[in-house]
Parts: C-alpha cells; structure tokens; sequence
C-alpha cells in the first residue's frame, strides 16, 4: 500500500498551510516526509538522491502551497510535485550513466538474510525486485502497483501515452516473474509447481 494513502492531515492544517503558517509546514513535513522519502529511495536507488527529493518536494509545495484550490487535493498533489522531482533525475545525463542496464534486463538478485517477521521480508521482497529493474520500468511498477496511478496518469508523466505505461509493466512483470522471492516460496500452496510459484509476486500487479 501506498504511504500517501494511509497519511492523513488535518484539513484546517492544509488550510494554514496555504496561507504561509510556519507551523502548518513542520505539521505537514512531519506527516509526508517518510512517504516522500520512501518513493524516491525505492525509484531512484540511491539515499543521497532520495534526500534531494525529499528538500526539493516540500520546498517546492511550500512555495505554492497558496495556489492549491482545496485542502482535499494537498495529498496527491505532493505526491505528484514528488514524482516528478523524481523523473528529473531519471531523465538527467548523470543519473542515465549509472543506470548501465539496457532495457528490458534485470540486475543480479540480492542476498538477504531470514528474518522473523513476514512484513519485513516482504519490504526486502520489494526491494529487490525494483532493484532488479531499469529505472524507467521501476518507476512504472512503483506508480502503477504502489501509489495506484493509471496507465493514462503514467503515461502522460513520462510525456507518452497509456500504451508505454502498459508496455513497460508488462516487460518488467515478466523480468519480475522470472525471480523467485523467499516470501513467495514460504507462503505458496502445498504442490504448487515452480513456474506457478515464481508467478505470485508479478500478478499481484498484473492488473
């Protein structure tokens, strides 16, 4: 799930915002940071990136904070000032030469030590499956499995259409399907074959 969708401020909050209140903004930095944090450092793979992300995001929406029409609207539009500050960097010269991956290929999996809890190897799950994706492919299968956006939304942040959304998460499920994670052996059903339990982690997104 979503760490905007499960975030909620108060609306009178996003109201002072909007009008400059220096307390609103700590209120508001407090609430969304993690979740600014965490989308950028899944898509971007990098912490000092994901940091930059996170100062650019809110210096930004503190800025415009006064052109937001309805306190209502404050959480997808953070998100989207988010995303986009991600994409800049996805797109610039020095990001793409770090990025040596041709499309359609997967990085070499991680190793991970057991842990004791499901939510935790689930979490690891996730970050090695993006981790084996090309940028661009990650930040499809984050927008589109994680923060719900549909493949019209994807494609017109990326300035294409819903055609290159669908495509690219169905070349990166089918990279994902391919690799078997830890959790999805555990928890699939007594008899399943291997090719049905490498299944499991890329239809839970197939949608």
């Amino acid at each position: 799930m979503s760490r905007f969708t499960s975030v909620t401020v108060d609306p009178g909050v996003v109201r002072q915002l909007m009008e400059g209140n220096r307390k609103a903004q700590e209120v508001v930095y407090g609430a969304y940071a993690d979740a600014v944090y965490t989308l950028a450092r899944r898509i971007l793979r990098d912490p000092d990136d994901a940091e930059e992300v996170l100062q650019d995001t809110f210096v930004d929406v503190f800025r415009a904070a006064h052109k937001l029409k309805s306190p209502a609207a404050f959480g997808a539009w953070l998100r989207t000032s988010a995303v986009n500050h991600c994409l800049m960097r996805l797109r610039s010269p020095w990001h793409k030469r770090r990025e040596t991956l041709p499309d359609g290929e997967v990085a070499p999996r991680g190793e991970s030590g057991a842990t004791q809890h499901d939510a935790t190897d689930r979490a690891v799950d996730i970050d090695q499956a993006l981790a084996r994706l090309p940028a661009q492919a990650r930040m499809v299968v984050w927008m589109h499995c994680v923060e719900g956006y549909n493949h019209e939304e994807i494609g017109r942040a990326f300035g294409r259409t819903a055609s290159f959304s669908k495509s690219q998460l169905a070349r990166a499920l089918r990279a994902l399907a391919g690799h078997q994670s830890p959790h999805d052996v555990r928890h699939a059903p007594e008899g399943a074959n291997r090719h049905e339990q490498r299944s499991t982690t890329a239809a839970a997104c197939a949608s």
